[in-house]
């Protein structure tokens, strides 16, 4: 992510980033409902849907991505954070999720085009195949919301920090659309106080 986007992220009032992290993905959703039922067509859900996913993941992941990196450089040197491990807890549901999404469109536009019923065994691959990659993407998903809530607080502390220290901001990111009014001005009071902007 560009440095002058990662910054628009720090500097960013609550209610911006509340807005594009979970406003307007939802609002697009609760529209999409009404337009299905009435027009009946599923080919509108099958390309709109996928527009709100990656609009939810990449607001969500780019906001989460720049309080990791932003703030990395302002650890106290005593204090190790291994970023590079971060990375590859980062990509793999950013690479993940959307393919699921493409792989779904793809499936279900298969099966719509061909008339033919989902089998059993089709169905039993797919849950083999997805629910370990699933399960891997939300562990990958946690270890984000660790790392960001342990960065934030040992900025703020200066000090190598424990569980007990960062749960709150742990527990605030897990539940970001309300996390997101408590976390976002501390992320504008650290960056103004590091000078990051």
């Amino acid at each position: 992510m560009p440095k002058e986007m990662r910054e628009k992220f720090l500097n960013a009032k609550h209610w911006q980033i509340f807005l594009i992290t979970f406003a307007i993905p939802f609002f697009l959703q609760i529209i999409m409902v009404p337009v299905l039922l009435l027009t009946e067509i599923p080919s509108i859900m099958l390309f709109v849907m996928p527009v709100v996913v990656l609009l939810y993941l990449g607001s969500f992941m780019g906001w989460v991505w720049s309080m990791a990196i932003g703030f990395h450089d302002q650890i106290p040197l005593n204090v190790i954070l291994s970023v590079k491990r971060f990375k590859y807890f980062f990509f793999f549901p950013v690479i993940y999720l959307p393919l699921l999404v493409v792989a779904i469109i793809y499936f279900a536009g298969y099966l719509a085009g061909s008339g033919a019923a989902p089998t059993f065994f089709s169905i039993g691959l797919l849950f083999t195949v997805i629910t370990p990659l699933h399960l891997f993407s939300m562990f990958c998903m946690f270890y984000c919301l660790y790392f960001v809530s342990k960065t934030i607080k040992t900025v703020e502390l200066q000090r190598e920090v424990t569980f007990s220290d960062y749960a709150g901001e742990f527990f605030l990111l897990w539940f970001y659309p309300v996390g997101v009014w408590f976390i976002q001005p501390k992320v504008n009071e650290l960056t103004k106080k590091n000078k990051l902007i």
